[in-house]
């Protein structure tokens, strides 16, 4: 389980707390970007206390996407065979991972989805709900793929999987770094699956979504799609750097 943090201070005792009783024998690692709040001691506290429980830390914010790639390479690195992303903010529930996990005996890649049938969302605004299904839409259609929650983070990948998508070509960030890994997940010929989810807005602290990740995803998104368009028109195979678009 990897739990990316930035000023969780308040939520990481209580998340990690729940994955510990709801998978036993999952390990977690907490990679923290420096937060100022004191979140790395409260998780090295955690982690003296817990041999379940590692902390990574980073010299400072560098985005989630960075946070998911070091804590990918921290995991392969150390032998583990089954990778999770998982928020620190509680709104990915621990106790679904076990759905989670069980779907994955089958797939290469499962996603936690909002948008399929029995995934819901509790507690967000409209506007937060448009921007997120629209976001999905956009990215579904401008790629050409099935996967109806592309922006969702609660996910769980096989080790094979991660190391057949080029991850140290990867540059995207947010929003746009799911999209970009499940995109190259199905692009590598990968099963994915999607399993529903009750996503929750967090109660304690601040989201981290702004308009520039927002931005940033609508942008190479849509350079992307072009860019896979034009290289079918012409007979050519697309990139396995996404970024090149």
């Amino acid at each position: 389980m990897i739990i990316p943090t930035y000023n969780e201070a308040e939520n990481i005792k209580p998340i990690v707390a729940r994955v510990r009783e709801s998978v036993p024998d999952a390990h977690i690692l907490v990679a923290d970007d420096n937060s100022p709040d004191g979140t790395g001691k409260v998780a090295d506290e955690l982690a003296a206390e817990d041999d379940h429980v590692k902390v990574l830390h980073r010299k400072g914010k560098e985005g989630l996407g960075a946070a998911y790639l070091a804590g990918f390479r921290w995991g392969i690195e150390h032998g583990y065979g089954v990778l999770v992303e998982m928020d620190a903010d509680g709104s990915h529930q621990p106790e679904e991972l076990p759905r989670l996990l069980t779907a994955l005996k089958g797939a290469d890649l499962v996603i936690g989805s909002r948008w399929v049938p029995g995934g819901r969302i509790v507690n967000w605004p409209k506007s937060r709900e448009f921007i997120s299904r629209g976001g999905s839409t956009y990215s579904r259609l401008l790629l050409d793929v099935p996967i109806r929650d592309m922006t969702a983070g609660y996910r769980a990948f096989r080790k094979e999987t991660l190391e057949g998508i080029g991850m140290d070509e990867v540059a995207s960030q947010g929003y746009c770094f799911q999209i970009d890994l499940a995109w190259r997940a199905i692009k590598a010929g990968f099963h994915v699956i999607e399993v529903p989810v009750t996503f929750i807005e967090r109660e304690r602290g601040e989201s981290k979504m702004s308009r520039d990740i927002v931005t940033e995803a609508a942008w190479r998104v849509m350079s992307w799609g072009v860019g896979s368009r034009v290289n079918k028109v012409l007979g050519r195979k697309d990139s396995k750097d996404s970024k090149d678009f």
